[in-house]
Formats: C-alpha cells, sequence, structure tokens
C-alpha cells in the first residue's frame, strides 16, 4: 500500500482545529472520581509462566464501576529492589493473553503490567479474561461502536478508566518505584497509553505507537480499515446518527488527551498505516503539553515504508534507550 496521508513535511506542521467539547474535563473528572478506591487492588496471586528468569503474578484490580480487572503482573525473578514499572496496554480486539507472552519490559529491568481489555480478548492472540457487563447500550458488536451513541455509555469511557486504574494498580504492588511508572501501548493500546498520560499528571513517561482514536474525524474520511471501518459500517446502517456519534468520540480523541499531558513522551508511526492513519499521531505529537504551560520532553519516529506495523523491532529498541534514559533522570 503506498503512503495514503498526507506526506512527511505537511506531517511535521500538522495541527488541525479540535472539536472538543465545552465539558471534556469535567466528563472525565466526574468519571475518573467516580472510580476511585482507596484499595486498588483485589488480589494478586502467584502464576506459572514456565520460565526462570521471570516471575508473574495474576492480578486483580478495582476498574471502572469498580468492575474486576485482570492483569499480568511481571518482572526479573529474584530482583530485591524497587524496579520503574511500565503499564502497558493491548490492541484492539486483544486481551492479556498468557503470562509468558511479553517478556521485553521484564526482562528489560522493569515491573510490568499488562492490562486486559474488558470485553475483548476474542479477535486474536490467546484470549482474555475481564468481561464488560455495562455494554448494553445500543451499537454494534465491536468494542469501538458499543455505546456510540452516548459517551456515558461508549465502551473507552469504561476502558479508559481501567487503564488510569491500572496505573494506580501497578503503584499498589510490592516492588515497584510508584514515582518512575511509564504507558506504553500499539496501536489502541498506543491510544490508551495516550489517554492516560493526559489523565495522570505525574506519570513519568508515555510510549506511544501508531495510535488508534487520533485524529479520529480525519481518520473516517481516510480509512475502512479496522476500526473505524466499524464506525463507518454502523453509520451506514444508522443513517442520520452522525452527530450523536462524533460527539461521543469528541471525548476519547487523542489529541485532546494529549493537550493535558505532562509527562515525556515517545511516539512512533508508520507513513503508510491505513488502519490508524499517521495524521492522527502526528496531531496528537504537535499539541502535546500545549494545556499545562510546560514544554514536555519529546520525540516522534516515522517509517516511511511501514503500515500498521511501524519500526517494530527496530522501534522497541529506541524505546528501551529513550525509557532508560528518561527513568534514570528521573531517580537522580
Amino acid at each position: 500500500m503506498p503512503a495514503f496521508d498526507l506526506p512527511l513535511d505537511a506531517l511535521r506542521r500538522h495541527r488541525p482545529e479540535l472539536d472538543e467539547p465545552a465539558d471534556f474535563d469535567a466528563f472525565w473528572a466526574a468519571t475518573l472520581h467516580a472510580a476511585e478506591h482507596p484499595e486498588p487492588l483485589i488480589r494478586a496471586r502467584p502464576a506459572d509462566n514456565g520460565l526462570r528468569l521471570v516471575e508473574s503474578w495474576d492480578v486483580t484490580f478495582r476498574g471502572f464501576a469498580g468492575d474486576p480487572v485482570h492483569a499480568w503482573y511481571s518482572r526479573p525473578a529474584g530482583a530485591p529492589q524497587l524496579l520503574p514499572g511500565v503499564v502497558e496496554f493491548a490492541g484492539y480486539g486483544r486481551g492479556r493473553g498468557l503470562p509468558h507472552e511479553r517478556l521485553t519490559w521484564a526482562n528489560a529491568g522493569y515491573a510490568h503490567l499488562l492490562m486486559d481489555n474488558r470485553g475483548q480478548g476474542d479477535q486474536y492472540g490467546n484470549g482474555g479474561a475481564t468481561p464488560d457487563p455495562h455494554a448494553q447500550a445500543p451499537g454494534g458488536p465491536g468494542p469501538i461502536v458499543r455505546g456510540l451513541l452516548d459517551p456515558y455509555d461508549h465502551h473507552y469511557r469504561r476502558l479508559i478508566t481501567d487503564a488510569v486504574c491500572a496505573v494506580a494498580a501497578l503503584r499498589a504492588l510490592p516492588g515497584v518505584d510508584r514515582d518512575r511508572v511509564a504507558a506504553a501501548g500499539n496501536s489502541q493500546g498506543g491510544g490508551v497509553a495516550l489517554a492516560v498520560a493526559g489523565l495522570v499528571p505525574d506519570l513519568a513517561a508515555a510510549l506511544v505507537t501508531a495510535p488508534l482514536l487520533c485524529g479520529i474525524r480525519r481518520a473516517l474520511d481516510l480509512t475502512d480499515a479496522g476500526p473505524y471501518g466499524e464506525i463507518a459500517a454502523y453509520l451506514a446502517v444508522h443513517r442520520g446518527a452522525e452527530s450523536a456519534a462524533y460527539r461521543t468520540l469528541s471525548y476519547v480523541e487523542g489529541a485532546s488527551f494529549a493537550r493535558r499531558a505532562q509527562a515525556p513522551a515517545h511516539f512512533g508511526v508508520g507513513l503508510r498505516d491505513t488502519v490508524c492513519p499517521p495524521s492522527g499521531a502526528f496531531a496528537a505529537y504537535h499539541r502535546y503539553g500545549e494545556l499545562t504551560g510546560q514544554d514536555p520532553e519529546r520525540e516522534i519516529h516515522a517509517y516511511p515504508f511501514n503500515g500498521h506495523e511501524g519500526g517494530d523491532a527496530v522501534h522497541v529498541r529506541r524505546q528501551l534507550a529513550w525509557l532508560r534514559g528518561i527513568l534514570e533522570s528521573a531517580a537522580v
């Protein structure tokens, strides 16, 4: 697939206007306040991952509406000291899978929490374990269109709230340096990590790759691939629902979360990505931190001949080096 979005020189200047609701901050403040709990963890049980150099725990924490959300907690075996942490968010339709699947962050010396996606896990990977008991509002079968006609019913209100609660859960686990916790994700996970950066003011860092939910209106005009195609298919049947859908999606727009973020951020994007068009990532990158009165450290890496896979392992290597520098300087 040849490049289909803006050319790189235009992306480097791409800072579109936002259709941001006036009550965006009030909406999220009320949502997160309702999810606050003095004990974020429900339980953490040792899990047999079949490995010798990494230890894992099966974690359950309180998410949206106090619902139990599952996660895998992993760390280098026998590490005696407090470790910086990484909360990772999985891609669209994927669950947490099995505890031995995602080992990069633990092997790099971090305390790693991989959050399950509520109501997902059936499209690829090795499954999930967290139902979504609130998914009864009108909408299509895919997560992105569940509750699409009302921001209070939308699936991503619940998933993003879970993600904020996951940061609190990791900080409550033993052996974690709560002052050095980063959020990371790719695709849907990248969009969720960006939302967490905008909602958790003391986050240490954000690693955002090929983010979903960024530049949503433009993405709907550009592509029918992936989750955006599910929105288009829903609106093709429910003619006249566009205004309600666009209003709901404005409350989960990644560029709006980016405006409120303070943590250093590392972005990655493939310029031939038809699933999450690169203009969305650049829109969030250029607006990152603009409402904070600060200029957070940030960088973006573009891969001109790659699609949704972006820089793949090359980009992960860049992430590892960057995050090490960020968290080591935070420890001084």
